[in-house]
């Protein structure tokens, strides 16, 4: 008797329409490994506007493709695959790598204490990454969640001086360690409508700056004006900034802080 020709073939496996849909959030993630490569691409040719754009899109897609990927419910239609260990490899490069290799690179605090600043960043953002408890269960970040891309493009825009500059990338190293609460502006629910105006702000002054520095390049070539970022875009970017570094703690501090009154 003759085998059947379906006999030792194996079944082929149908793609559905919500694993295609989950899938297609893995490859959103995963573009920001090519936006690190552009932004690493223009850190290696000294040109930071340009770097800093591209970590901008980067830190986009970080912001949205969360709350995509529990919509479409990724995690369950997909269980082996990991959006979090992606997420986790591309954010320490756009987080970490590439910002402490433009700190080096740019010679904010001279060579010796930029190169100094660097090693703090990767070596304590390395091991901060190993913490599998780094979130509470109100959604904060338990120590400082190593956002030196934000960290040194304030540094970059405010140059406040050298010894500043490394007492900032010290103190925040350390605080990496430190029982101190940091805002996550999305999925913290208190005062959610304020700290996501404050992010929202940040990240506008951010894009003005960076289109400052953009058209100052611009003019100088053509030699019409040889502008930096303005005084008030530095003060926005930095007083935005302050508040999203310290709120968290505030709000530990203050636990009934922005809290619903039953």
């Amino acid at each position: 008797m003759a085998d059947s020709p379906h006999v030792g073939r194996t079944k082929r496996r149908q793609v559905t329409w919500p694993q295609a849909k989950a899938f297609s959030v893995h490859l959103l993630t995963a573009s920001g490994s090519f936006l690190a490569f552009l932004s690493l691409v223009a850190a290696s040719e000294e040109r930071w506007t340009a770097m800093f754009w591209w970590l901008g899109l980067a830190l986009f897609v970080d912001g949205i493709d969360g709350p995509i990927a529990r919509k479409l419910e990724v995690k369950e239609i997909l269980p082996t695959w990991s959006g979090e260990l992606l997420d986790n490899i591309i954010d320490y490069v756009t987080y970490v790598l590439i910002p402490a290799f433009a700190l080096y690179q740019f010679g904010l605090m001279g060579e010796g204490l930029s190169f100094l600043s660097a090693a703090i960043i990767v070596v304590s953002s390395a091991i901060y990454y190993a913490d599998t408890g780094m979130k509470t269960t109100e959604n904060f970040f338990k120590g400082f969640p190593v956002v030196w891309n934000m960290v040194v493009f304030t540094l970059f825009v405010t140059e406040p001086g050298q010894w500043l500059s490394f007492a900032v990338v010290v103190f925040a190293g350390i605080l990496t360690f430190m029982p101190v609460n940091f805002l996550h502006p999305v999925r913290v629910r208190r005062l959610r409508s304020l700290n996501l105006t404050i992010t929202l702000l940040w990240c506008a002054f951010g894009a003005l700056a960076l289109a400052q520095s953009a058209l100052a390049n611009f003019y100088d070539r053509i030699g019409v004006l040889s502008a930096n970022v303005g005084l008030f875009t530095k003060v926005g970017i930095a007083s935005t900034g302050i508040y999203l570094f310290f709120i968290g703690g505030v709000m530990q501090l203050f636990p009934n802080l922005g809290a619903r009154k039953v």
